[in-house]
Parts: C-alpha cells; structure tokens; sequence
C-alpha cells in the first residue's frame, strides 16, 4: 500500500501547519511526532509510524534506540532524530516546584497541567484528581483511555490512588473529543456508580467534569449529584 505523504493530506490537518496557525499545543502528541519526522516512507506513512511512537511515549519510560529502529518506517536516521528530541526536552525538563492548586469551582480543573490539555486529545481520557481537605490538589492521574463505560471505570481504580493519598474527596475527570459538553447516559451512569462507592469508603466524589474546548461542565452543577 502506498504511503500517504503530508502532502497528501488536508493544509489544515497538517501537523506543521497547525503549528503555525494554531500553536505547538494544539497538536495530539503522534502529530507532534510527525511534525519532527516530517514524512514516512515508500510502504509506512508518517501519522501511522508516528502513533507507534506515540503509544510508546505513554508508557513509563521513554523508548530506547533500539526500541526505535524496531518500529517499521523508521530506520537509522529517524531514531537518531527522535532520540535527540527526547535527551535535549529531558535536559530541560527541570523540576520545579509546583504552586498548591486549590479547586473550588469547575474551571480551576485547568490549572492542572495534566487537566489542561485534555480538550485536543484525539480520545477520551478518565483521571482522577485527589483533594485534602482544604480541598487543595494531591495528584492527578490518568486511570484509564478510551470510551467510558461501567466497565473501564470501575470503583477499585477509581479510589484506590485515593486511598493511598489519604484523600477527602475525589473529582473525576475525563474528556469530549468530539466536543460536545452535555454528559452521556453512560457518563451519569458512571458518576452516580463511583458516587455510591464513595459513600461507602468514606471519600467524597466532589464532582465529575467533562473538558471540551468550550466551559468545563460540572456534573454536579447539573444535578447528577
């Protein structure tokens, strides 16, 4: 199968051209990949290599050289280059303290640096962000991707950071990619499911917040808890 260039493709869903007209943190991390490869090869196109690559960031540690040059359509040279990317972003990826976010309404959700960018990822995201009892932020993470259900989101990951944090309260969070803020019926579902867990653990579900590119929708706000 012949590889599609980026050329081929769309002006404005070039990854590059976003860059210019929409800024570098517009981009999902696999265009941000295919903006620095630039194209693919005769056999594998540039946004398919950059996926794979792009999966492999998600995990823990960055992928090695090695790990790179395993990936079909990308040799040598594009290691190189993704290798260099990743040493010269880890020398400046200096910790640093970071300023105690204390959420008392939906939007303060986006001072979160893992919150923030949820709104133009390609799927759906599911994180957790634990609260002491000020109501200051603990942690964020992710729990699971994909499309929420019951089933994906299920109480024991949901509340188990929780517990290890010592939290007093939970606010569950994930992400509309196809834009639209109103809550699903599996979106309720889930909220008053892990509500219910909560009241049994002691750990309070303080809201469920749906990130879209427009205003923050409160789940409470709406009545669903």
């Amino acid at each position: 199968m012949p590889s599609r260039r980026i050329t081929d493709i769309d002006p404005l869903d070039r990854p590059r051209e976003k860059i210019e007209k929409k800024g570098a943190f517009s981009l999902t991390d696999s265009e941000l990949i295919a903006a620095i490869l630039g194209n693919g090869t005769k056999n594998h196109d540039v946004l398919t290599i950059s996926k794979k690559v792009a999966s492999l960031l998600e995990k823990d540690n960055l992928p090695s050289y090695d790990t790179l040059i395993g990936i079909k359509g990308i040799g040598k040279s594009r290691a190189s280059v993704l290798m260099a990317c990743f040493e010269l972003a880890s020398r400046y990826a200096v910790p640093v303290e970071r300023e105690q976010i204390k959420i008392t309404e939906p939007q303060h959700i986006l001072k979160i640096p893992e919150v923030a960018g949820l709104a133009y990822k390609p799927q759906e995201y599911f994180l957790v962000t634990t609260l002491n009892g000020a109501s200051e932020v603990i942690s964020t993470r992710i729990i699971t991707k994909g499309l929420l259900n019951n089933s994906l989101v299920h109480p024991r990951e949901v509340f188990a950071d929780a517990i290890t944090d010592r939290a007093a309260a939970i606010i569950c969070i994930h992400n509309h990619p196809y834009g639209n803020p109103e809550p699903s019926s599996e979106d309720i579902a889930v909220t008053r499911q892990l509500s219910e867990a909560g009241k049994i653990l002691g750990i309070n579900l303080l809201d469920h917040l749906i990130i879209t590119k427009g205003p923050v929708t409160s789940l409470r706000s709406l009545g669903y808890l």
